[in-house]
């Protein structure tokens, strides 16, 4: 066998608890879950670690984050050594409606550059292909554009995308009318379609029952992204309570969040138009940009104004949620953890470089929001089965040996919002495909990821073209 695994603690998700167990490795796959092992089992093992007081689980699996923008930024990965590092085996990125890179040029540079640090699929941002077309943020478009974007949402999905996102605040333009027509033309029901709200605080509970809507009336999953920025401004309790009526009356519904209370975007962003303070209650000092010639420095009206007429690109970091809906959010039954990761050469929200080791020091260890088993099942086995993701999400023989082991004791978050780069503690192991990515702490082969794409669902698509 590759590796041995000894006297570790793990989620088992059939029996619904931890156990302890030892666990071996080989050619990428769980060879063998045991009790106890004899000494030949030591032997046969190329490397062997003691997991005595150590967690190993399956490798996280971001469901909601936004990959590298190899177009613009170069062929370099950031924000994937980052999900690297703080455990992520998989990502799912292209969200928010925002499209870095059509799924091809993604691929084909990921296989130039042998590999990738984690595991990626990726949705196509709808918004992006209305804005290429010149569709205003307020405009909707022509019969004629609609088919247009119809024709590309479908031939993006063909080629790879497992699925579509939309960002409805960023583009109000976009009605529920033209999200459904472009969903309906989809024949795969396997995909997912995920959004980002129409609009935060008092707007929350309506822009739930806008998408609760939408997927009342497709086939597909329906994804609401980072609950979090959306309701923790008072709205949580109500906004949880629809969700779960919701995913009552149809089981595709579900939501992801991240367990800070700031959210990220642009400066340019529809997100800061004007009475965006009136409606949160905040000023201008909660806003942090985090680029020069401003980086880490807390807005004045001139400075806001400034930055959105001359860097819309530049990410700023809105402190403008509760801390105790947060927790609300994460201790919720339904729902996964996820970063929403997004930065600019480097530069943004410490959730890209944190969000995972964060719930399991800051919410489990040190809070007890949620237990060590729910936060698990959150970052694993639950995207696993909403992305089908068949072998991987669950510790059990013969399923994929993407894993992680880490120390319950000592795993937190590093990264700050003055400085992203600091990595998080705790995290010992981490394998894809079997191999070492992580050993001892440090990266060993960034290279172990791959784009994800079901050789069987697209062959089933070519039979049907």
């Amino acid at each position: 066998m590759d590796v041995l695994i000894k006297n570790c603690q793990y989620p088992d998700f059939l029996e619904g608890k931890m156990k302890k167990g030892n666990i071996a490795l080989e050619e990428g796959k769980i060879l063998w879950i045991k009790d106890s092992i004899h000494k030949e089992d030591e032997e046969e093992a190329e490397n062997t670690i003691d997991g005595e007081g150590k967690v190993l689980s399956p490798g996280f699996i971001d469901i909601h984050m936004h990959e590298e923008n190899f177009l613009i930024e170069g062929k370099e990965y950031i924000i994937a050594n980052m999900m690297l590092e703080q455990g992520v085996t998989t990502c799912v990125g292209g969200q928010c409606g925002v499209l870095r890179q059509k799924v091809d040029d993604f691929r084909q540079i990921i296989e130039e550059m042998g590999g990738s640090p984690v595991n990626y699929i990726t949705l196509t941002g709808y918004n992006t292909l209305r804005t290429v077309k010149g569709i205003g943020r307020h405009e909707q478009p022509t019969e004629e554009q609609l088919q247009e974007l119809i024709e590309e949402v479908n031939l993006e999905i063909h080629k790879g995308s497992f699925g579509v996102s939309f960002g409805i605040e960023y583009d109000p333009g976009i009605t529920l009318d033209e999200m459904l027509e472009v969903v309906w033309s989809i024949p795969d029901e396997e995909i997912l379609v995920a959004a980002h709200f129409r609009q935060d605080g008092m707007g929350a509970i309506e822009s739930i029952e806008e998408m609760i809507e939408i997927q009342n009336k497709i086939k597909q999953k329906f994804q609401i992204s980072h609950l979090s920025s959306c309701s923790a401004m008072g709205q949580m309790k109500e906004t949880l309570d629809r969700i779960e009526k919701g995913i009552e009356e149809n089981p595709n519904l579900s939501f992801d969040m991240y367990p800070y209370n700031a959210f990220s975007t642009s400066m340019g962003s529809e997100v800061f138009s004007e009475g965006c303070f009136i409606h949160w209650e905040k000023d201008y000092e909660d806003i942090l940009l985090t680029d020069e010639p401003y980086k880490n420095v807390r807005c004045t009206q001139e400075i806001f104004d400034e930055c959105r007429e001359h860097y819309p690109n530049m990410l700023a970091v809105a402190f403008v949620m509760n801390e105790e809906e947060i927790e609300m959010a994460l201790a919720h039954k339904e729902g996964m953890i996820a970063s929403d990761g997004i930065i600019n050469n480097g530069n943004g929200h410490p959730r890209a470089a944190g969000t995972f080791p964060r719930v399991l020091g800051r919410y489990v260890r040190e809070k007890g929001v949620l237990s060590m088993y729910d936060a698990l099942r959150k970052m694993t086995y639950v995207p696993a089965e909403r992305l089908k993701l068949s072998e991987k999400g669950r510790i059990e023989e013969g399923m994929d040996a993407d894993l992680v082991l880490f120390d319950p004791e000592t795993i937190i978050d590093c990264a700050t919002y003055e400085d992203i780069s600091l990595k998080p503690e705790g995290i010992e192991y981490v394998w894809i495909d079997g191999q070492f990515a992580i050993k001892d702490g440090k990266v060993v082969n960034n290279r172990l990821g791959n784009y994800l794409v079901s050789e069987k669902r697209y062959a089933h698509r070519e039979t049907n073209q």
